[in-house]
């Protein structure tokens, strides 16, 4: 192993204790549990070498954004690592539904009926059951996936009543722009009226401020890996 993979698997398990700490402070800071914070490690356009440091260290959750790039990646680790949890936190399309199903253990991008109904069929159709978190795109901005706001209920009892989905609560990217803390308050109100838990939001630059405002998953991945492969 040449001496860069050795520096940068050591600068990865360091980025990742910091953010740990991180994370612990703002729970604590928040009145929270920190065992009740699920960090999602992104290592979307990072390669399998890169992840090997972080699952050494006991990072168990890991976020990727595309059904292809994952199955190459993901499947080799688990002979040595069976136990590792893989998120799907970007869009996914109808057509790789049965994919998705198939390898990530959680989605958090349920954002329509047509893919709602297609991922209800692949689940009935597998037996496997990934976990279900509905993407709200809280700054209506139209060119990110996402349900409105105003459509967001409406959504969330189609998908428990009709389709028989069990939804673990809600995710959202907020706008690069604007203040995160009103989208992830508008997140957890939302999530709060429909009985929902479970929170995914909060990113490299702002999982703190998403703690404060009740996240249970966080999505961090320059923090740990540092900049896109």
């Amino acid at each position: 192993m040449n001496q860069s993979i050795i520096s940068l698997q050591a600068n990865i398990t360091a980025n990742l204790a910091a953010v740990r700490v991180r994370i612990a402070a703002a729970a604590q800071l928040a009145g929270r549990d920190p065992g009740a914070i699920t960090l999602i490690a992104v290592s979307k356009f990072h390669p399998a070498e890169s992840v090997q440091p972080a699952l050494g260290a006991g990072q168990r959750d890991f976020g990727e954004n595309r059904v292809q790039e994952a199955a190459g990646k993901w499947p080799p680790q688990r002979a040595r690592w069976p136990d590792y949890k893989l998120h799907l936190i970007g869009p996914l399309q109808t057509n790789k539904a049965r994919e998705a199903v198939a390898l990530f253990d959680v989605i958090h991008t349920l954002d329509r009926e047509k893919l709602a109904r297609r991922v209800a069929d692949e689940i009935a159709a597998s037996g496997k059951s990934p976990a279900l978190f509905i993407q709200v795109n809280t700054g209506d901005e139209p060119q990110k996936a996402g349900v409105s706001p105003r459509d967001t209920d409406h959504f969330i009892a189609q998908c428990r009543d009709e389709l028989g989905l069990n939804i673990s609560g809600l995710m959202c990217i907020p706008p690069a722009e604007e203040n995160a803390a009103l989208h992830f308050a508008l997140l957890a109100e939302i999530a709060a009226r429909n009985g929902l838990a479970q929170l995914s939001m909060g990113m490299s630059d702002d999982f703190e401020i998403a703690i404060a405002h009740g996240a249970t998953h966080v999505r961090v991945g320059s923090a740990i890996f540092g900049a896109r492969g």
